[in-house]
């Protein structure tokens, strides 16, 4: 099989996911790392005309979007599945994805977690008040997605799916602020689904900091 490429910053949730899902599926790869900013030059708006990471290259198949990633390397690396065979769990894995691009990226990623991870770490300043306004909203995403897991061991029934590996990627780095342990603290079963997700060896290898060494060490 040709070799998977994944063009992304290091630390982004949505190249994240895209590792996780080739972690998972014991897949080789290469990292082609781009730094904070390089998404934008023209070298990669060549393979992302929105300026976006991560972009795929698999032999000659350039992919963008990280739901067609994700479903793309499900399909052509079956084993093990990450898509529920059962109709109302692959609708339930779907509901998640959705709600991450739509509601958690929105309301917590770019509100909360750029501006106490991403902009302190890039020396830019920090909008207290844009994120003091955004955590209403976080909440409400935190206590739907803890309402619509219930007492599943992962978001679309007893296997890890495509939802788990999207939704970890977001909420790992959120739980490394103290808003974000405040705002998860009132939901025991998904502090438990997180410590589950943090257990697996493909969450490990690839947190920004293993990337980096990993990086360095090729």
């Amino acid at each position: 099989m040709a070799e998977f490429i994944i063009h992304g910053i290091p630390g982004s949730p949505y190249v994240r996911a895209a590792l996780l899902a080739l972690e998972e599926k014991r897949a080789d790869y290469r990292i082609a790392r781009l730094s904070m900013g390089a998404q934008k030059a023209p070298e990669h708006l060549a393979r992302h005309a929105f300026g976006r990471v991560p972009v795929l290259d698999h032999g000659d198949f350039r992919l963008y979007e990280t739901q067609a990633i994700l479903r793309y390397l499900d399909r052509i690396i079956p084993e093990p599945p990450l898509t529920p065979t059962d109709a109302k769990a692959e609708a339930r894995m779907n509901q998640f994805i959705g709600v991450t691009d739509c509601y958690v990226m929105s309301d917590i990623g770019r509100p909360i977690v750029f501006q106490r991870v991403v902009a302190p770490r890039n020396g830019l300043p920090v909008d207290e008040a844009a994120l003091a306004a955004a955590l209403p909203r976080a909440a409400i995403c935190i206590d739907e997605i803890a309402r619509l897991l219930g007492h599943q061991s992962y978001m679309a029934g007893d296997a890890l799916s495509l939802a788990d590996l999207v939704l970890a990627s977001h909420l790992a780095l959120l739980a490394t602020i103290d808003e974000g342990r405040a705002l998860l603290a009132h939901h025991a079963n998904l502090l438990a689904w997180l410590d589950r997700m943090n257990a697996r060896p493909s969450m490990a290898v690839t947190t920004r900091e293993a990337l980096l060494r990993r990086l360095e060490a090729a």
